[in-house]
């Protein structure tokens, strides 16, 4: 395993903006459905479990199998699908951005480039970990990983939290990546689910929401 590239690749030093996204949690700040600790790791925890885990995560690990196997026209397909199911603008404008950056970002470092003319994040970020050769299983833990610490860090920033309240949160909901992780691994296509009501909901009002941090 290559660990250094690991750490690089989930790193929030990652010049790709996942610091300027809340993912819909900022307006959850705003509506008062987050205030706390306790409702920001019931949040987070919720979105973690009923759609990182049930469909971006999956479709990461779905990407680097295509990678491996070279199957570009199945990589250009899974990255429309993806792109599709972002359920807001704001949703889509930020995987879209972020795929941009890491894109550019391998390109210049002479990784090589995603064959797809709009790369989402997953897409951009399955490239990554299967030219660096890292293990599918610890790049898609270390892919939850890093989207758990930027939601962690903006819920500091946004609610705000005391620093060990993130860390315990962190700890608390980091202890389910390794299942999570192995339920994506042995989701099939056919039961993908992206079934978050409340985020889209909240999600779109942040687009027009009156003052913000966060783009999403």
């Amino acid at each position: 395993m290559n660990l250094v590239r690991v750490l690089q690749l989930a790193s929030p030093t990652l010049p790709v903006g996942a610091y300027s996204y809340s993912g819909g949690l900022e307006a959850a700040i705003e509506t008062g459905k987050v205030k706390d600790a306790t409702s920001a790791q019931r949040w987070i925890g919720d979105v973690l479990e009923f759609s990182m885990a049930r469909m971006e995560a999956p479709i990461v690990f779905s990407f680097m199998a295509d990678f491996h196997r070279k199957d570009f026209s199945e990589i250009k397909t899974r990255n429309e699908m993806f792109l599709a199911s972002r359920e807001t603008a704001e949703l889509r404008a930020e995987t879209v951005q972020m795929g941009y950056s890491l894109n550019r970002l391998l390109h210049d470092l002479n990784v090589g480039e995603v064959p797809v003319e709009e790369p989402s994040f997953p897409a951009a970020y399955a490239y990554a970990a299967t030219q660096w050769e890292i293990e599918p299983t610890v790049a898609l833990q270390a892919y939850l990983w890093a989207w758990l610490e930027n939601q962690v860090m903006a819920a500091v920033k946004a609610i705000p939290l005391g620093q060990t309240d993130g860390q315990r949160i962190l700890l608390s909901l980091g202890g389910l990546l390794p299942a999570l992780t192995a339920q994506a691994q042995n989701l099939q296509q056919q039961d993908l689910a992206n079934f978050a009501p409340g985020l889209a909901i909240l999600s779109t009002q942040h687009e027009t929401q009156y003052s913000r941090l966060f783009r999403s």
